[in-house]
């Protein structure tokens, strides 16, 4: 009797401590493999700062501890990038795509581009970001208002980043004069020239990259912030307007919110399609547990990082949304980010 109730005893507490099937094989599999992140732009530029950050402690997170390396392919704005994922994988969970926000509605907006972006698969953003655009602080420009008369020089990489887009629909919707200037390598290349007095300033960067990588912009006021591209008013720019305030129309602001909805998922990740699903599973869990973690929150006001996080699920439905736009307003947009350099 006593040696019954000694094998009942053993048999329950193993059963309080059993891993399901799925969390082993997924434990299994990452054990002695290496994660890429492939970040679609330049080294040095936010996405890439903030990707490097994430892989740091991401990595705790993973099932079989995996080790995680972070590539740069900047090719044509990362469209290169995310197509190679797309269509030639791998896709068993060992690589991760950090795309421009931009990407989701790339397909409906850009030539070139060979995915549909509900099929990737969303892991996550790291959060919802001001943007804005803002001028050197010797330009003679004090409102955003005064470019529908002023011209104003700023600089871009490629074709789907923010400062690139983001002025396009500007000029196009309220007859601004952004005079867009392409081809720069990334945005600390774009930095140096707005220093030199070849550019005036940018037309779309993120807060945080601002802060990042020239703090000492905003502290010695060497630039003006004009204007913010949110669907509100960003708390640490209480006094600047977004563009949704000026909007004149309502189709004005619903092309509006079809391109600056990527501030809402400032930084997302995704995945091929088709990588099994336990895996997307504990690559989503590992994500949202890293945006919680308490050594990731303490590293990330040193990057000028706001984390406030979306998750895989949450990214995937808001794509979706974007996706369905009306054709009316998503050719509107298209046919103004198609328009010549000014």
């Amino acid at each position: 009797m006593h040696r019954c109730r000694f094998i009942a005893l053993v048999v329950a507490l193993c059963a309080g401590t059993v891993v399901p099937a799925g969390a082993e094989d997924v434990a299994a599999f990452y054990k002695g493999k290496t994660i890429r992140f492939v970040v679609g732009s330049a080294a040095g530029g936010g996405y890439d700062l903030f990707a490097r950050l994430v892989a740091r402690h991401m990595v705790h997170h993973i099932p079989g501890s995996p080790n995680i390396i972070v590539q740069n392919q900047p090719a044509a704005g990362g469209v290169v990038m995310t197509n190679q994922l797309y269509a030639q994988g791998p896709k068993d969970g060992t690589v991760i795509g950090v795309p421009l926000n931009g990407m989701p509605t790339a397909p409906l907006l850009q030539a070139g581009t060979q995915f549909d972006s509900q099929k990737l698969i969303w892991v996550g953003s790291t959060n919802r970001e001001a943007y804005v655009a803002f001028v050197w602080h010797t330009v003679p420009v004090q409102s955003i208002a005064e470019l529908a008369s002023k011209e104003i020089i700023v600089g871009t990489t490629t074709p789907g980043a923010t400062m690139t887009d983001f002025p396009l629909l500007l000029n196009d919707v309220l007859g601004y004069k952004f005079k867009i200037v392409r081809g720069y390598g990334g945005t600390p290349q774009i930095n140096i020239a707005i220093e030199r007095g070849e550019l005036q300033g940018m037309g779309g960067i993120g807060w945080a990259s601002v802060k990042a990588q020239q703090q000492a912009w905003i502290d010695d006021k060497k630039i003006k912030v004009l204007a913010q591209f949110g669907f509100k008013r960003y708390g640490e720019l209480p006094d600047v307007p977004t563009m949704f305030e000026l909007a004149k129309t309502d189709a004005d602001r619903q092309a509006m919110r079809m391109l600056f909805a990527r501030t809402e998922y400032g930084r997302p990740y995704f995945l091929p399609p088709d990588v099994p699903a336990d895996r997307v599973q504990a690559l989503r869990r590992a994500f949202d547990a890293t945006m919680k973690d308490p050594a990731f929150l303490a590293e990330a006001p040193k990057l000028q990082l706001d984390v406030s996080p979306m998750t895989g699920e949450e990214v995937q439905a808001l794509v979706a949304d974007l996706v369905s736009t009306p054709p009316a307003i998503a050719n509107r947009v298209k046919a103004a980010l198609d328009a010549p350099a000014k």
